[in-house]
Protein backbone atom coordinates (compact mmCIF):
# COMPACT_ATOMS: atom_id res chain seq x y z
CA UNK A 1 0.00 0.00 0.00
CA UNK A 2 2.82 2.38 0.90
CA UNK A 3 4.55 1.65 -2.42
CA UNK A 4 1.40 2.52 -4.39
CA UNK A 5 0.96 5.75 -2.44
CA UNK A 6 4.58 6.77 -2.99
CA UNK A 7 4.29 5.99 -6.74
CA UNK A 8 1.09 8.04 -6.90
CA UNK A 9 2.78 11.00 -5.19
CA UNK A 10 5.74 10.74 -7.56
CA UNK A 11 3.38 10.63 -10.54
CA UNK A 12 1.49 13.73 -9.35
CA UNK A 13 4.77 15.53 -8.71
CA UNK A 14 6.02 14.65 -12.20
CA UNK A 15 2.73 15.83 -13.74
CA UNK A 16 2.95 19.19 -11.92
CA UNK A 17 6.54 19.60 -13.06
CA UNK A 18 5.55 18.90 -16.69
CA UNK A 19 2.71 21.45 -16.52
CA UNK A 20 5.03 24.10 -15.06
CA UNK A 21 7.58 23.43 -17.82
CA UNK A 22 4.87 23.75 -20.46
CA UNK A 23 3.69 27.08 -18.98
CA UNK A 24 7.27 28.36 -18.84
CA UNK A 25 7.86 27.35 -22.47
CA UNK A 26 4.66 29.00 -23.65
CA UNK A 27 5.73 32.23 -21.94
CA UNK A 28 9.10 32.10 -23.70
CA UNK A 29 7.78 31.19 -27.14
CA UNK A 30 6.27 33.97 -29.22
CA UNK A 31 2.64 33.93 -30.35
CA UNK A 32 3.91 33.60 -33.94
CA UNK A 33 5.93 30.47 -33.12
CA UNK A 34 3.19 28.74 -31.14
CA UNK A 35 0.01 29.89 -32.88
CA UNK A 36 1.17 30.24 -36.49
CA UNK A 37 3.89 27.62 -37.05
CA UNK A 38 2.41 27.05 -40.53
CA UNK A 39 2.47 30.69 -41.64
CA UNK A 40 5.44 30.44 -44.03
CA UNK A 41 4.02 27.31 -45.63
CA UNK A 42 0.59 28.90 -46.08
CA UNK A 43 2.11 32.04 -47.60
CA UNK A 44 4.26 30.10 -50.08
CA UNK A 45 1.32 27.84 -51.04
CA UNK A 46 -0.89 30.86 -51.75
CA UNK A 47 1.91 32.55 -53.68
CA UNK A 48 2.32 29.48 -55.93
CA UNK A 49 -1.39 29.58 -56.73
CA UNK A 50 -1.33 33.30 -57.55
CA UNK A 51 1.68 32.83 -59.84
CA UNK A 52 -0.34 30.41 -61.99
CA UNK A 53 -3.31 32.70 -62.64
CA UNK A 54 -3.24 33.20 -66.42
CA UNK A 55 -3.09 36.76 -67.71
CA UNK A 56 -5.76 38.04 -70.06
CA UNK A 57 -8.59 36.00 -68.51
CA UNK A 58 -9.67 38.35 -65.69
CA UNK A 59 -13.31 38.41 -66.84
CA UNK A 60 -13.65 34.61 -67.00
CA UNK A 61 -15.96 32.96 -64.47
CA UNK A 62 -17.16 29.35 -64.19
CA UNK A 63 -20.75 30.35 -63.41
CA UNK A 64 -22.77 33.58 -63.64
CA UNK A 65 -22.92 33.81 -59.82
CA UNK A 66 -19.20 33.14 -59.34
CA UNK A 67 -16.56 35.83 -59.00
CA UNK A 68 -14.47 36.48 -62.07
CA UNK A 69 -10.93 35.13 -62.09
CA UNK A 70 -9.64 38.68 -61.68
CA UNK A 71 -11.89 39.37 -58.68
CA UNK A 72 -11.06 36.11 -56.95
CA UNK A 73 -7.30 36.27 -57.48
CA UNK A 74 -7.16 39.94 -56.40
CA UNK A 75 -9.11 39.05 -53.26
CA UNK A 76 -6.63 36.27 -52.45
CA UNK A 77 -3.72 38.67 -53.00
CA UNK A 78 -5.29 41.14 -50.55
CA UNK A 79 -5.98 38.70 -47.70
CA UNK A 80 -2.79 39.49 -45.73
CA UNK A 81 -4.13 43.05 -45.61
CA UNK A 82 -7.04 41.78 -43.53
CA UNK A 83 -4.47 40.25 -41.19
CA UNK A 84 -2.76 43.65 -40.92
CA UNK A 85 -6.13 45.20 -40.07
CA UNK A 86 -6.60 42.68 -37.23
CA UNK A 87 -3.11 43.42 -35.90
CA UNK A 88 -3.35 47.23 -36.04
CA UNK A 89 -6.90 47.88 -34.84
CA UNK A 90 -9.22 46.54 -32.16
CA UNK A 91 -12.36 46.53 -34.27
CA UNK A 92 -13.75 47.02 -37.73
CA UNK A 93 -17.10 48.49 -38.69
CA UNK A 94 -18.34 46.86 -41.89
CA UNK A 95 -20.68 49.81 -42.50
CA UNK A 96 -17.88 52.38 -42.44
CA UNK A 97 -16.38 53.58 -45.69
CA UNK A 98 -13.92 51.24 -47.36
CA UNK A 99 -10.79 51.97 -49.32
CA UNK A 100 -11.22 51.42 -53.05
CA UNK A 101 -10.14 47.98 -54.26
CA UNK A 102 -6.85 47.98 -56.14
CA UNK A 103 -7.08 47.51 -59.90
CA UNK A 104 -4.69 44.67 -60.61
CA UNK A 105 -4.61 43.15 -64.06
CA UNK A 106 -1.71 40.69 -64.08
CA UNK A 107 -0.36 37.81 -62.05
CA UNK A 108 2.85 39.75 -61.46
CA UNK A 109 0.92 42.66 -59.91
CA UNK A 110 -1.06 40.33 -57.65
CA UNK A 111 2.02 38.41 -56.52
CA UNK A 112 3.82 41.70 -55.80
CA UNK A 113 0.92 42.97 -53.66
CA UNK A 114 0.66 39.62 -51.88
CA UNK A 115 4.41 39.58 -51.15
CA UNK A 116 4.37 43.13 -49.78
CA UNK A 117 1.33 42.57 -47.55
CA UNK A 118 2.57 39.15 -46.37
CA UNK A 119 5.93 40.62 -45.37
CA UNK A 120 4.23 43.45 -43.43
CA UNK A 121 1.87 41.04 -41.69
CA UNK A 122 4.67 38.63 -40.76
CA UNK A 123 6.76 41.51 -39.39
CA UNK A 124 3.83 42.56 -37.19
CA UNK A 125 3.31 38.99 -36.01
CA UNK A 126 6.98 38.77 -35.04
CA UNK A 127 6.43 41.77 -32.73
CA UNK A 128 3.10 40.52 -31.34
CA UNK A 129 2.97 40.16 -27.55
CA UNK A 130 0.88 37.58 -25.72
CA UNK A 131 -1.30 40.32 -24.19
CA UNK A 132 -2.07 41.72 -27.62
CA UNK A 133 -2.55 38.23 -29.09
CA UNK A 134 -5.17 37.38 -26.44
CA UNK A 135 -6.94 40.75 -26.55
CA UNK A 136 -10.41 40.95 -28.05
CA UNK A 137 -11.01 41.94 -31.64
CA UNK A 138 -14.50 42.99 -32.74
CA UNK A 139 -16.35 43.02 -36.04
CA UNK A 140 -19.39 45.27 -35.99
CA UNK A 141 -22.02 46.59 -38.36
CA UNK A 142 -22.70 50.00 -36.89
CA UNK A 143 -23.99 49.36 -33.34
CA UNK A 144 -24.50 45.64 -33.94
CA UNK A 145 -21.61 43.39 -32.87
CA UNK A 146 -21.27 40.55 -35.37
CA UNK A 147 -18.57 38.72 -33.40
CA UNK A 148 -15.83 39.18 -30.84
CA UNK A 149 -12.95 36.80 -30.21
CA UNK A 150 -9.27 36.77 -29.27
CA UNK A 151 -7.29 38.58 -31.96
CA UNK A 152 -5.23 35.56 -33.02
CA UNK A 153 -8.33 33.33 -33.35
CA UNK A 154 -9.81 35.82 -35.79
CA UNK A 155 -6.49 36.23 -37.59
CA UNK A 156 -6.24 32.48 -38.17
CA UNK A 157 -9.78 32.42 -39.57
CA UNK A 158 -9.44 35.55 -41.68
CA UNK A 159 -6.02 34.81 -43.12
CA UNK A 160 -5.03 31.13 -42.91
CA UNK A 161 -8.42 29.40 -43.24
CA UNK A 162 -9.86 32.01 -45.58
CA UNK A 163 -6.80 31.77 -47.85
CA UNK A 164 -7.05 27.97 -48.03
CA UNK A 165 -10.74 28.26 -48.93
CA UNK A 166 -10.14 30.66 -51.81
CA UNK A 167 -7.00 28.80 -52.97
CA UNK A 168 -9.21 25.77 -53.47
CA UNK A 169 -11.57 27.86 -55.59
CA UNK A 170 -8.64 29.17 -57.63
CA UNK A 171 -7.48 25.59 -58.17
CA UNK A 172 -10.84 24.74 -59.74
CA UNK A 173 -10.66 27.84 -61.95
CA UNK A 174 -7.15 26.88 -63.08
CA UNK A 175 -8.21 23.32 -63.86
CA UNK A 176 -11.16 24.55 -65.93
CA UNK A 177 -8.81 26.91 -67.80
CA UNK A 178 -6.42 24.02 -68.58
CA UNK A 179 -3.70 25.64 -66.43
CA UNK A 180 -1.45 23.32 -64.36
CA UNK A 181 -2.55 23.39 -60.71
CA UNK A 182 0.34 23.76 -58.23
CA UNK A 183 0.76 21.38 -55.32
CA UNK A 184 -0.46 22.56 -51.92
CA UNK A 185 -0.77 20.13 -48.97
CA UNK A 186 0.32 17.30 -51.19
CA UNK A 187 0.57 16.48 -54.85
CA UNK A 188 -1.77 17.85 -57.46
CA UNK A 189 -2.55 16.05 -60.71
CA UNK A 190 0.17 18.25 -62.24
CA UNK A 191 2.94 18.41 -59.63
CA UNK A 192 4.72 16.46 -56.92
CA UNK A 193 5.96 18.50 -53.94
CA UNK A 194 9.34 16.72 -53.92
CA UNK A 195 10.03 17.85 -57.49
CA UNK A 196 9.29 21.47 -56.65
CA UNK A 197 11.36 21.81 -53.44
Amino acid sequence: MAKTSSRSKASRKSSKSTKKSARRLSRQESPLALLFPDLDTEISTTRRMLERVPNGKDDWRPHPRSRTLGELSTHVAQLPGFGILMLTSDEYDGLAGRRPEPKLSSSAERVKLFDELSAQMKGMLQQLTWDRARSTWTLRLGDKIVFQAPRTNILRTVFVTHSAHHRAQLGVYLRMLETPVPWSYGRSADEEPSRMA
